[in-house]
């Protein structure tokens, strides 16, 4: 008996000599993370995060562990990797729904971490369902938890929301609620900080609408700073005005009097000349700084407008050269091809903001006509079938049948003798639609799926594909305010749902 008893002593403190190591493993690599992250190591920082991310889950330092997750999640997606990015978001997720059922406690906290997270990257794809969507559970989260500093990083989290997807006016509202908490207690200093916060993280977040907004508003409350304490240091002195004079009528003193109020007045008289001429003065300068900002907003504008035309025009710039070459060879196309696939790319990622006008269609009658486009491109025996209703939507024909027709031409390459290939409309709610391209290939392999839709992702051979294709067509798919997904349920062949929202 005493032996069980020292077996089971001497495995509780190994247990806890074995946390205890984890703990420090973990703490050490979130400070050598950090210190990477500032020598813009990213790499060395995401694997540094990730594994004190897994030491603290191990001790059930589960605030810590969250940190660290959240951070790496931020170091995949700001590379691309945003399937890895979404990945470690919900396994943080599901770790803080066990922690919960444990303890019977609750942590909006810790899901705030990384719906925020998720907030970022919809905004980061400019995918303003999804985004509206993490915003809405964010600011439940926010009230649930009851704290302040999460109520004043959501309104952060809303302008920077606001002002990527066009929403200036309701940007500028969320911009007045955090300073005016600061200027009615006539906290300054908390106010400039503020300010500054702000174009940090619009900095950051590539944010161009938010960055100017910002520091317009900034530069007119530097210069305006001033003014305010001067006026306060006026209606300090009035009241001390009114004090001493209280004073001197209680005594009686009336030629003492008479000359503490010449005195005040005097005084006061100064003041209101100097306040007078200082607002003169941070006028004028006011007017200077914000004549340097716009003409700096424009040189920015303008190098970007000249960095997307050179690309645009990069066949253009080629042309010759090209013209020099064989046009029948396979490297040739494949050359032209690649480079016509460079500017449409470019083209789409320049007009993600710009809103689709759409057009009344019979859906039926436009899934016919892709079809006969790709007839003669199917092998022997291979059945296209269409399932549309004779239904008019609103589209955009174009871009709509870009993407399809891409889909289609894909699933006729790899769709052998006697296959099928399936075109399929449904309609999915007052403003939502769904199309879905399926086929009975050879369907793609669980290594490819995660880098599907990201363009560049691998070095290729251009006269077997650039592999541009898919990561237009998504571009498409989130100009006309909706996404391009491979269903990985499907198991006969490819399957592709394009979701769209009018």
């Amino acid at each position: 008996m005493k032996k069980t008893i020292c077996l089971i002593v001497a495995f509780l403190c190994c247990m806890s000599v074995d946390g205890l190591h984890a703990q420090s493993q973990a703490d050490t690599a979130m400070k050598q993370a950090q210190a990477s992250l500032q020598q813009k190591e990213y790499t060395q920082a995401r694997s540094l995060f990730m594994h004190a991310y897994r030491g603290f889950a191990a001790s059930a330092q589960y605030e810590k562990a969250t940190q660290c997750g959240v951070r790496a999640a931020w170091l995949y997606y700001r590379e691309n990797f945003y399937q890895e990015a979404f990945d470690l978001l919900r396994r943080i997720d599901q770790q803080t729904a066990t922690y919960e059922q444990e303890t019977h406690k609750s942590c909006p906290d810790l899901y705030y971490a990384t719906t925020k997270e998720r907030l970022h990257i919809y905004i980061r794809l400019k995918h303003a369902p999804r985004a509206q969507e993490q915003l809405d559970r964010l600011e439940n989260l926010a009230k649930a938890s009851l704290a302040d500093s999460l109520q004043n990083d959501l309104l952060y989290t809303k302008t920077n929301y606001y002002y990527t997807f066009g929403m200036n006016t309701q940007g500028d509202e969320a911009i007045g609620r955090l300073v005016g908490q600061y200027k009615e207690d006539r906290q300054y200093d908390k106010v400039t900080d503020c300010y500054r916060t702000l174009i940090g993280m619009a900095r950051n977040n590539g944010n161009i609408a938010l960055t100017a907004r910002t520091y317009e508003q900034f530069m007119v409350w530097k210069d305006s700073i001033q003014v305010l304490k001067a006026k306060d240091d006026l209606a300090a002195l009035q009241k001390e005005c009114r004090e001493k004079q209280d004073i001197i009528d209680e005594k009686d003193s009336t030629l003492q009097g008479r000359q503490y109020i010449i005195y005040g007045l005097c005084l006061l008289a100064a003041l209101l000349a100097a306040a007078l001429a200082g607002g003169g003065i941070v006028l004028v300068r006011f007017i200077l700084l914000t004549r340097q900002q716009k003409k700096a907003i424009a040189t920015a504008h303008e190098h970007n407008e000249l960095k997307s035309g050179f690309i645009r025009n990069i066949s253009a710039q080629m042309a010759p050269t090209l013209g020099q070459l064989d046009a029948s060879l396979p490297a040739v196309k494949a050359l032209k091809s690649f480079i016509a696939h460079i500017e449409e790319l470019s083209e789409q990622e320049s007009r993600l903001t710009e809103k689709c006008e759409l057009q009344e269609k019979n859906i039926a009658t436009f899934c016919e006509e892709l079809a006969q486009q790709v007839e003669g491109q199917l092998k022997k025996d291979v059945a296209l079938v269409i399932h549309a209703p004779k239904l008019n939507v609103a589209i955009h024909p174009e871009m709509l049948g870009h993407v399809l027709l891409h889909l289609l031409t894909n699933a006729a390459i790899y769709t052998p003798a006697g296959g099928k290939i399936t075109l399929e409309y449904k309609k999915r709610g007052a403003h939502a639609h769904q199309f879905t391209v399926c086929d009975t290939g050879c369907g793609i392999s669980p290594e490819q799926r995660s880098q599907l839709f990201k363009p560049f992702a691998e070095v290729k051979d251009l006269t077997q594909g650039d592999g541009l294709g898919l990561p237009i067509c998504a571009l498409m798919a989130t100009r006309m305010n909706g996404s391009l997904t491979l269903d990985e349920n499907y198991t006969k062949g490819a399957c592709f749902i394009l979701s769209l929202h009018s």
